[in-house]
Order: C-alpha cells, then structure tokens, then sequence
C-alpha cells in the first residue's frame, strides 16, 4: 500500500479538460466517501486497540497519503472487497518512529491532524508535502502543540517540512483558537488523547464536530457544553484505550455539492444524489441554496455511525442573489467556490463574508474565484475577507481557461460553471481532481455534462 501511494504521488502528468454546455442531467448517483471523516475514521483506527472497519472509505490521493503515513508508524492497513477497508492500530502512545520522511502530498487536513496524532508519540518524526501544501501555515498548530511540550523545527515562516519530536508525557492545555477551525481544534484533541488529565478546546464559532463524534464512538470520554460564547467548549479525558470501531463513512456534502449546483443551474435537470451526510455544522451551502431558491429535497433521512445522512433529489432552479453572513463561514469553508459559480448564474448580487481562510486553502481561493468568474464574463468585487458575484441571472459567456492551481475544487467549480456557459471553459491543472474526487469527470458524463480530456480522442 505504501508504494502504491507513494508511486501516485510521484508521478508527472498535466491535465486539461474542457467542458461544454450541456442541456438537462438526469440520473442518480453516489459520490465518494467523506475526506474529513476518513482522514479520522484511519488515524482513530490507528490509535485504537484491535480491528477497525471502515466502509466507504475515500479512495483518494488525500486519502491514501494518511493511509501511507499511518503504515510507516506502525498500524497494520489492508484494502479488502467492497469497499471496506482494515486497520489493526497500536494503541494510544503505541506507534513507532517512522524510518522516512512522512510525505502527505496535497491533504492540509491530513497533516494537520496527523500533527495531532504524532504528538502523543514520544517519537521524532518529518513531515512535508507537495508544493502547495508546503506554501500553507502550520504555526495554527505549532502554537498549541508547543504549549503541550511538543519541540518544532520547522522551514522558514513555519511551513513544511518540519520536524516534531515529542516529548515521554504531554501537558493537558486549554486553548482558544485564533481563528474558527476544525483542523486546530481536531489537532489538540488527537494530542490530547495522550496527555494526562483533561484537554480542552474553547470555540467562539462551532466548527465541524467529526471529531468529537468518532472519539466517542472509540470509547474517549468527550464532554461538550454548548454554552461557551455562543461557540463549544470541548473536552477530551486523556489517556484513554480505544478499542477499534466499525465505521460506515457517508458520501461527502462537499463533493455532492458539484453535481447538485450543476443540476441546479443547467435546465431540465434532475438528479438522484444519495447518501449524503448532512452534519448540521457542514450543511451551509444546503442552507444558502435553498435561501437562493433551489429546489433541494431530502429524503431517507438516516444515521450512520454517528453522522446524520439523506439522499437529496435536485431540480434545476432558478436562483436568485443572497446575503451570506460571517457567521455562516466555518458551517461551508470548502463550498465557496461553487457557491460562487451558482451566485454567479443568480438573479442578482450574492455577498459573501467571512472568507479570509480562503487565503490560506490548496491555493488563494479567493483569488481564484474572483479571476476565473471574470474570464467567465461575471463582474466581482473581492476584498481581504468577502467576495460580491454580480449574477447575471443567465448562463455567463464563458470560454475563458482556467488555472486550477493544483486546488482540486477550483477545478471541479469551473468544469461545473463549464457546462452551463455560452461558450467552453478549459481547466488547467485537472489532474489535482483525484485528491478529493478521482472519478469526477466520469461521474459527471454519466449524469450528461460534456467534460473532455483535451487531446483525448474519445
């Protein structure tokens, strides 16, 4: 498994697609597993005593990074049929120095909470990325992980690579993070995991809460109150021994969210996504949807695992401009930029607040949105933390070209905006798709957009 991921990860190739308009989707269809319950789903695994389970695991390059980095620590990880994976962990405090440099590609999400996971092993470990995962801050983590005894050495303005060695017994720290984000506030507490006493993270703005479900679904003590600052205090009981856990991971919101803007905004569409999870603190861009005017409907609404799931049934629409408050941010962080295509083909303005984080995402999605929608014949105003789309309640001129920036979302969002524009747009640098989404195009086609390799004689 290590040198199947690391020979992906190594490989050289560009792709460009072109996608054309396209009249009427039709179809269901099931995207791939949630990358944010994955990464946690394997990493819990691996601090877990016994077997794990995991179905519907992501298959992705994001993915099989953590599933390379947890291997190289010790944990025992094996694929097995129907898309079911294996893991045998270590236990709590339990793994092993790994012998290489831990490479985890593109995934901030994995990294970031990996530090967390390292840090309750007294081990020296390496960790890098590709070029852009070496471009994005890590002090977020070092900060609070420093406070816990954990020593960094790190490359100029505390970036990738770095070097972590921690130390035989971590402190238990409260923290208050400075900005609202689940990878922080996931970070302290896989640390806290090893740490003696009660760890404890203080949210103004509550975040995605995957976490704090799957810990206690391993058997941590987890105790949150609500009533912090409008936010969450969270509270992990050190030292815990989790015992391996059968985990079912949902289709990913933040991939469905493609196909469901797509039917929304190209005419006579309608599909079928199913199996969706709709975590309350991950369903933002449902919310603004439907304020919009799409026609959402959830259906079979059940629980998996711990993770409220629904199939949704999505109708083209017409939509018109919103108000997106601050507030609304950490609730739809990855969705802003097809939220921006589908502003984009909205009656009127839609504003967006909150969206500094953008900045600091696979690339500056702020100024990738904003660039590609202007190529696209849509007028923008973006600022420091906010962008204005000025919909033009119809389908934009397009036939612009589009540089992804190796930022697997900016891509899918231009291909989808592609196929309901007058003229094709072209994404360069498609083939950081497969991070998140390796069968997106295909997926897509099936449904009936027309997204072409370019030089492909299909």
């Amino acid at each position: 498994m290590r040198s199947f991921y690391e020979t992906r990860l190594g490989r050289s190739y560009v792709t460009t697609i072109l996608s054309h308009s396209i009249f009427g989707l039709s179809g269901k269809c099931r995207v791939p597993g949630d990358k944010s319950i994955s990464h946690r789903a394997l990493m819990l695994g691996a601090l877990s005593v016994g077997e794990t389970r995991i179905h519907g695991l992501l298959e992705s390059d994001d993915i099989l990074a953590t599933v390379s980095a947890i291997i190289s620590l010790g944990a025992k990880v094996t694929q097995l049929e129907d898309q079911t994976w294996q893991v045998f962990g270590c236990g709590v405090g339990g793994m092993a120095a790994p012998s290489d440099v831990i490479n985890m590609g593109n995934s901030g999400t994995g990294v970031r909470l990996l530090m967390g996971l390292l840090a309750g092993q007294p081990i020296t470990a390496v960790l890098t990325g590709d070029a852009s995962l070496r471009s994005r801050p890590m002090k977020r983590i070092m900060i609070p992980l420093g406070q816990m005894g954990v020593n960094f050495s790190a490359a100029e303005g505390d970036m990738l690579p770095l070097a972590m060695t921690s130390p035989t017994e971590l402190m238990p720290i409260t923290y208050e993070p400075p900005v609202a984000s689940a990878q922080i506030k996931s970070a302290i507490l896989l640390a806290g995991l090893a740490a003696p006493g009660e760890t404890t993270v203080l949210e103004n703005i509550a975040t995605r809460d995957h976490t704090e479900r799957m810990l206690e679904h391993f058997g941590a003590e987890v105790r949150i109150d609500g009533s912090h600052s409008g936010g969450k205090k969270i509270t992990v009981v050190g030292q815990p021994e989790l015992i391996g856990r059968p985990v079912v991971v949902p289709a990913d919101i933040s991939s469905a969210a493609f196909p469901l803007v797509a039917a929304l905004l190209v005419p006579k569409s309608e599909i079928l996504i199913e199996d969706v999870g709709i975590n309350s603190l991950r369903s933002g861009l449902l919310k603004t949807l439907v304020e919009m005017g799409a026609d959402i409907i959830q259906r079979n609404k059940a629980g998996a695992k711990g993770e409220p799931v629904a199939d949704l049934t999505v109708r083209a629409s017409r939509l018109k401009g919103v108000h997106v408050p601050a507030e609304r941010a950490a609730s739809m962080i990855d969705e802003y930029p097809i939220l921006a295509i589908a502003a984009a083909v909205a009656d009127g303005t839609t504003r967006m607040e909150g969206l500094a984080e953008l900045r600091v995402k696979e690339s500056d999605r702020l100024a990738l949105i904003a660039e590609g929608l202007r190529g696209a014949g849509v007028e923008v105003e973006e600022t420091e933390s906010s962008l204005v789309v000025h919909g033009i309640g119809r389908a934009p001129p397009g036939g612009n070209t589009v540089n992804s920036m190796n930022d697997h979302r900016i891509a899918m969002s231009f291909l989808v905006l592609g196929a309901v524009s007058d003229y094709p747009i072209r994404v360069t640098h498609a083939e950081t798709i497969a991070t998140s989404f390796p069968n997106f195009r295909n997926l897509m086609n099936i449904l009936g957009t027309d997204m072409r390799i370019e030089g492909d004689t299909e």
